[in-house]
């Protein structure tokens, strides 16, 4: 027998790495924003300090950078998540509690973790506790 814990770990994790996505998003467009603002609004008398700009700049960077890492990141747990989830397709899993048995028909990636349709049509969370025989 194997405990499965891992397939909804992953779903969650996919979950929270989107929403952290949509977040960082908003801060980055803020971020470009402020810079703008910052430059046109700047007293021509006396200017940003070339070498604070330039630190400005790096951070762009950074935040972009860190932005398409985020997103790659977040293909790749999809990509495992569904992986993990194909090989359950055939196999019998029980819930924790021992409630719910059967054969793995399909299995459905949702915002709130993996969920197998088993033969006779009753869903399963794939949950920590799950067993797959």
């Amino acid at each position: 027998m194997t405990t499965v814990s891992s397939v909804s770990s992953t779903a969650a994790t996919t979950t929270s790495s989107t929403s952290s996505e949509v977040k960082t998003g908003l801060d980055y467009d803020a971020f470009l924003k402020l810079l703008v603002a910052q430059m046109k609004n700047q007293d021509p008398l006396n200017p940003t300090d070339p070498t604070e700009q330039m630190s400005q700049l790096a951070s762009f960077s950074n935040v972009e950078q860190s932005i398409k890492l985020n997103q790659k990141l977040e293909a790749m747990t999809t990509l495992s998540t569904l992986t993990q989830a194909n090989n359950l397709i055939g196999r019998t899993v029980t819930t924790g509690d021992g409630s719910v048995t059967g054969v793995v028909k399909s299995i459905q990636v949702a915002s709130d973790g993996a969920i197998a349709t088993l033969e006779d049509g009753k869903l399963v969370l794939l949950e920590a506790g799950i067993k797959v025989e």
